[in-house]
């Protein structure tokens, strides 16, 4: 599978892809340009909001309550001159109300016409005409028709006094013909503005609507889509069409996302052919296995009828060459010089060699094929029954065995295991040194050499004060038929030590010669531990009290010559 720590290859026969953008950038621009567009109309409203706001207050505070004090103003005029109309006709000083309360009045709406905004252009300058009319108007008509009923004067011409009250009047007319252009000019630009803020407004909602879809269509297409179709292919593939190819689309995160996918797959599909591949050449070794199974048991087949006439047939020859040798030895060994009774002599012992070489090859065939007991054996038995086989051989030759006084129990064969202590036992007294005595001693270790024991196996040496082998024989001499001298010297087939390792290996141990010994020939084997150890009845003992003795078949006791 591709590396994480590489982006994954271009699938094959696809053309080299442009650069892409990114998902994240797709996303952090529209983000940006929608934060933007937030914070521009943001400001945008506020302005619109703003202006609305000013254009109302400037009507609503400052225009509609300047007309109204207009009209106050106007009537505290008309009062102080209905009153002064009235005094002069009655000459009631209670008249006057009118004329002072229309003072106070003119007084106060004066003051807040004075506090219009001064953008509020000729305002004051028509407060200050209607003022000055209205203070003409006083001095040359009311205060003068007051003093004359005072003092019983005569008064001033009452056509005076219309004159300058017709001076204000047209002086209250213009200002409120000047307030109602202000409102009127105040409530349009208010109208204005509130449909400007109304059409922006408008504009906004679109534009975030447009904004919105647009985003949807691109998180559509760059997204939902391009996972649509990874999801898709890739499911195909899981359900087991593995030459669905994953199509690279959409921002280029993405792009690797599904060139990984794809990554995936091939190399899944890589896996897979070679996986079925090897399935193939299992099969195919399954079957060549197969074949070799049945020539192998055609084979043993052969091997067995090999046996059979080994051991019945070749020997028949052997023994009449040898039996009618000996009769021509025997009726005309008087007609026969020396010579040729030599040469009868060559041929009888040629013919037992041969009978002792085929017993020899039978035994060895026969480990694992014939005996392949698999129990639990006291190393005691197989003993006790080699060393008696071998009697006669240690009597002869005056050799000393020590052994354990109790070995310990393995897995095996017991006639197998007579076969291995008999040649290993029998090879110790044959090659021994011709200036002492033979010894050997038989020993169980924790392990040869100073080494730690094989988990699993006992470990057992064969020691002996003979000849030895040297070190660079060591492997030598465990290969049939090998021998280190001739037969002049020690007799034999050259196969003892062969069946020796052959018996070994079949219970699962190994054999060797320890080199570092140097006084006469030191061999190590190992043998399989017992799961459980027997009952002390099965010692050699009870061994030796069976009756009759099983005595295994006849076994050389020449071993491999060193």
């Amino acid at each position: 599978m591709t590396s994480p720590a590489h982006p994954p290859a271009e699938p094959a026969g696809r053309a080299p892809r442009r650069r892409q953008t990114s998902l994240q950038v797709w996303l952090t621009t529209v983000l940006v340009t929608l934060a933007l567009m937030v914070v521009g109309t943001g400001a945008l409203g506020a302005a619109l909001l703003s202006h609305t706001t000013t254009a109302g207050n400037r009507l609503v505070d400052g225009i509609l309550p300047a007309q109204r004090d207009a009209l106050r103003l106007e009537t505290a005029l008309l009062d102080q001159e209905t009153g002064i109309r009235g005094y002069l006709l009655a000459k009631e000083p209670a008249l006057l109300e009118p004329y002072e309360r229309g003072l106070a009045s003119e007084t106060e709406a004066a003051r807040r016409l004075a506090t219009v905004p001064d953008g509020e252009t000729g305002v004051r300058g028509d407060l200050a005409a209607v003022q000055e009319a209205a203070r003409a108007w006083r001095e040359g008509f009311a205060a003068p028709a007051i003093a004359s009923v005072e003092n019983g004067s005569t008064p001033p011409s009452l056509q005076t006094g219309k004159d300058l009250f017709d001076e204000v009047r047209r002086r209250i007319a213009a200002q409120q013909s000047r307030l109602d252009g202000i409102q009127s000019d105040a409530r349009t630009t208010f109208g204005e503005a509130r449909s400007q803020r109304d059409r922006i407004l408008l504009a906004m909602a679109v534009v975030f609507l447009l904004a919105g879809a647009g985003l949807a269509v691109l998180l559509h297409v760059g997204v939902l889509r391009p996972l649509a179709l990874v999801r898709t292919a890739s499911q195909r593939v899981a359900d087991g069409a593995f030459e669905e190819e994953i199509p690279l689309r959409g921002p280029s995160d993405l792009r690797a996302l599904a060139g990984a996918v794809e990554a995936m797959r091939q190399r899944t599909v890589a896996e897979l052919i070679a996986s079925r591949r090897n399935a193939e050449r299992l099969d195919r070794t399954a079957t060549e296995l197969d074949a070799q199974a049945v020539e192998l048991r055609r084979s043993n087949a052969e091997l067995e009828q090999f046996a059979y006439v080994a051991s019945h047939d070749l020997q028949e020859p052997l023994r009449k060459v040898a039996s009618f040798c000996q009769l021509l030895e025997k009726r005309y060994g008087d007609q026969l010089d020396e010579r040729g009774i030599q040469y009868i002599g060559f041929a009888v012992d040629g013919a037992k060699r041969m009978q002792v070489l085929i017993n020899d090859l039978l035994t060895f065939s026969r480990v694992g094929r014939v005996q392949d007991a698999r129990e639990t054996v006291a190393m005691d038995g197989p003993l006790d029954r080699a060393l008696r086989n071998l009697m006669a051989a240690l009597e002869e030759s005056g050799a000393e065995v020590t052994r354990p006084d109790r070995l310990p129990d393995v897995v095996g064969d017991p006639t197998l295991l007579t076969m291995l202590w008999q040649n290993l036992v029998g090879n110790a007294v044959k090659f021994r040194s011709p200036d002492r005595a033979p010894r050997v001693e038989l020993a169980v270790t924790e392990g040869p050499a100073g080494t730690a024991a094989e988990p699993g196996f006992h470990t057992f040496t064969v020691t002996d004060n003979g000849i030895g082998v040297p070190a660079e024989f060591a492997e030598k001499v465990f290969v049939i038929f090998q021998r280190l001298h001739g037969r002049e010297t020690y007799g034999g087939t050259g196969i003892g030590l062969s069946l020796c390792k052959k018996i070994v290996e079949h219970a699962g141990g190994h054999i060797r010669i320890d080199t570092e010994h140097r006084e006469g020939t030191r061999i190590v084997f190992t043998l399989p531990v017992a799961a459980a150890t027997p009952a002390s009845g099965t010692d050699s003992d009870a061994d030796s009290a069976a009756s009759p003795e099983p005595t295994p078949a006849p076994v050389s006791t020449e071993g491999n010559p060193r």
